[in-house]
């Protein structure tokens, strides 16, 4: 794809600056325009995409987009089996993913993805300065100041969404012998090769399952077992796509998988000796290998936020974050895609939002929705909704809405009691509905549980205190056709409704 050579947004003041190139970027973008609110765009990419003009190294997403879902395409429900489109207002700006996916898989490849993401930007106008490099940033009184390769910019207000991208590799004796992820070469350039892989997360069964047909040998270390999503009933864990290297370990097919801490790496002559110990403390284990890769993950690319007062925490160094995304430590900082993982939620079962695309586009609309009204003087209406309809809003929700199916857990549609009778706030973070101080009302989120059942749960405000209501399972998911649930919602929002 050629990269693109347009460059609206001179250095300048600006009411609010996005950047990034990404879906998060993008789709904040493209949501802040919707809604009247002026903001330049800035990225150092010459052209849409973010961290996918780059990875995943063997190109194949995790992501699905279904192409012939139970739904038609230009639904709002389709939303919740494409999890890579961005989410337009318009028929042509929707489930664009699917256009340009040429049949071979449900789950995209990386062009595939750019090309997506590009046509999105193609068919909405949005403009981008491209080659515009976030450089440094200062504050000056209630100012933030970037500085670029182009020049400054100037906003009260910044989102950045700028993923999570920065190579990282613990430190151990002999690190500069050790590739990162980003470093992998063609995969026929380890052919016959002794491969010793550092992780044992996705990224390195990814390369794992990719150089299978390569390597001589194989072996993962990390200190933790791994886990699969399909024991785990959730995205935590090494994904199906990935786990013919465990088949090939247990048939004894040249790969292993360790359970260890890696004590440093030497150089022995034409071949690399891994020095590591046992999880489990049953002792010590030198490994030889032609080649040592680091799939060790990747931290957030904050260049000097951390110095002007963002938090951050965990060894991915996400910001802190509100659960409307704005920076827990300094105000007016705003993140959004991959980031957005720094707003924990309530994580009930101990699971938390998601930064991938399917769940960080809709945080990335929400995040525009709160700019507008909080910041810029946007008043969006809300649908009044009889008292009569509001168990059945609340079931279509759990049944059909792609928020609350792509971020189980995060997010929920809430329903409150104004002084004229329910209205529909709309999506919202649960968190921010718990632990809010509004009027009464009701959230309906779902919840997934450790035995891979999903569940719609009611969170009911009444009076400022917060009580749970956990509707039974359905085998195909059909929730407002369940006449028990209908009946514990109903006795539950019973004294809220008017």
């Amino acid at each position: 794809m050629e990269p693109v050579t347009d460059r609206p947004f001179p250095p300048g003041d600006y009411p609010l600056i996005v950047v990034g190139s990404g879906p998060g970027a993008i789709q904040v973008s493209y949501s802040l325009r919707r809604l009247g609110v002026e903001h330049a765009v800035i990225t150092a990419d010459d052209r849409p995409g973010g961290m996918f003009l780059r990875f995943p190294f063997f190109q194949r997403l995790l992501s699905w987009t279904k192409p012939y879902a139970p739904v038609p395409r230009d639904t709002r429900a389709y939303e919740r089996y494409d999890w890579n489109s961005l989410i337009g207002e318009e028929p042509a700006h929707r489930a664009i993913q699917a256009e340009v996916m040429d049949g071979s898989s449900e789950f995209p490849s990386r062009p595939e993805m750019e090309a997506s993401l590009a046509e999105f930007v193609r068919r909405t106008a949005l403009p981008i300065r491209y080659g515009a490099r976030w450089q440094a940033t200062r504050a000056e009184g209630e100012d933030f100041v970037l500085e670029t390769n182009d020049g400054e910019y100037r906003s009260r207000h910044v989102v950045f969404a700028v993923g999570v991208a920065e190579a990282f590799t613990p430190d151990f004796p002999g690190r500069e012998h050790v590739a990162h992820y980003v470093e992998t070469r063609a995969p026929e350039s380890y052919a016959g090769r002794r491969l010793f892989i550092i992780g044992k997360q996705n990224s390195g069964f990814e390369l794992a399952s990719g150089l299978l047909s390569w390597a001589s040998r194989i072996v993962l270390a990390s200190p933790r077992p791994a886990k699969l999503s399909v024991q785990t009933n959730s995205l935590a864990g090494i994904r199906a796509r990935y786990v013919q290297p465990f088949e090939d370990r247990f048939m004894g097919g040249g790969v292993f998988i360790l359970d260890a801490a890696i004590d440093g790496v030497e150089r022995v002559g034409d071949r690399l000796l891994v020095r590591t110990h046992a999880s489990d403390g049953s002792g010590s284990l030198d490994v030889e290998a032609d080649e040592v890769i680091a799939a060790t993950g990747f931290t957030a690319p904050l260049l000097d936020l951390p110095a002007l007062g963002v938090a951050t925490f965990g060894a991915s160094r996400l910001p802190a974050l509100t659960p409307y995304w704005e920076s827990a430590s300094l105000p007016n900082l705003h993140f959004a895609g991959t980031l957005t993982m720094g707003a924990p939620g309530i994580k009930k079962n101990g699971v938390g939002g998601t930064g991938a695309v399917h769940g960080a586009r809709y945080n990335a609309r929400l995040l525009a929705r709160a700019l507008a009204e909080r910041h810029f003087g946007v008043s969006l209406p809300r649908e009044p909704v009889a008292p009569g309809a509001v168990v059945d809003r609340l079931l279509e929700e759990a049944s059909d809405a792609p928020e609350l199916w792509n971020q189980k857990g995060y997010l929920a549609r809430a329903i409150l009691i104004g002084p004229d009778g329910p209205f529909d706030d709309g999506i919202v973070p649960l968190q921010a509905f718990v632990d809010g101080s509004g009027p009464d009302g009701a959230a309906m989120t779902l919840e997934g549980d450790a035995d891979g059942s999903i569940c719609p749960v009611a969170y009911v405000r009444r009076q400022g205190a917060i009580s749970e209501v956990i509707l039974d399972p359905e085998p195909l998911h059909e929730f407002r056709a369940s006449a028990d649930g209908r009946r514990r919602l109903s006795e539950a929002l019973r004294g809220v409704l008017p």
